[in-house]
């Protein structure tokens, strides 16, 4: 790779599991000089714990969805992997809509579940 790319991760509690499965899987891709990990608190732990270097931003619902959002409008973060759980209710659904709202606004691409966000990480490979 030869271009620097921050990649958010995000998961709601029934998908964080799922998230440090996939990072693991794809660690080739990911646990690279050129690829920087965000996320958000309670995800960033969960990644942190399995070995993963992350640079963790507030909970999801403390404000965490927001500073992502606000690093994908400055231009900073590059890629949004949020993997949300459509079988629970969340109290901050505002939070997140917002974030894949700024998302699209600045085309950024986004993937909400496993299937998407493995077809942005082969693009990175294509791309380099």
């Amino acid at each position: 790779m030869t271009k620097k790319y921050e990649i958010a991760v995000i998961a709601h509690d029934g998908k964080k599991a799922d998230m440090v499965q996939f990072l693991n899987k794809n660690h080739n891709i990911l646990l690279t000089e050129n690829v920087k990990i965000i996320a958000t608190g309670t995800t960033g732990g969960k990644v942190e714990a399995a070995g993963i270097k992350v640079k963790k931003m507030l909970s999801g619902p403390l404000g965490g969805d927001a500073q992502i959002a606000a690093r994908v409008a400055e231009g900073k973060c590059k890629m949004v992997l949020f993997f949300k759980d459509p079988m629970s209710s969340h109290p901050h659904e505002p939070d997140i809509n917002m974030l894949i709202r700024i998302c699209d606004v600045h085309n950024v691409p986004l993937a909400t579940n496993e299937a998407t966000a493995q077809l942005l990480l082969n693009a990175l490979l294509i791309e380099n």
